[in-house]
Order: C-alpha cells, then structure tokens, then sequence
C-alpha cells in the first residue's frame, strides 16, 4: 500500500522537474544556447565535409552560403 503512494510521489516529482526544467529553458536559456550574429548556437559541433570528409566549422559553412568570405 505504502509503496504504490511511494511511487507516484515519485512519479509526481519526476513531471514536476521535468516540466519546471522544460520551461525554465524555454524563458530563461543558458548562454550557451543563445546564438552568435549569424544565427549559429554557440554550442554545435563541426559538419563533416562531405568530398573530404574533414570537420569543417559550421560558421564557416554559414559564412560560405551567406556569401561571405
């Protein structure tokens, strides 16, 4: 009996964390999530090239669409 009310205390704060965690990143986002001027998170990894199979950054694969040199 106990254990069935241990349980959804369990289950309860499980959602509650979850859900607290899911908004408290949505309106209020680490640094590192936010982006640099050309719209790339802070964050990404390298891309791999797809000819040479090197890691290219992926600012300078935006930089390269964009344009730019």
């Amino acid at each position: 009996m106990w254990q069935r009310l241990l349980l959804r205390l369990l289950v309860a704060l499980s959602a509650i964390a979850s859900i607290g965690g899911f908004l408290w990143m949505s309106f209020a986002p680490p640094p590192g999530m936010k982006a640099t001027k050309d719209g790339v998170p802070y964050l990404t990894p390298p891309v791999v090239h797809p000819v040479s199979g090197e890691a290219v950054p992926l600012e300078t694969l935006v930089r390269h669409f964009k344009g730019e040199k």
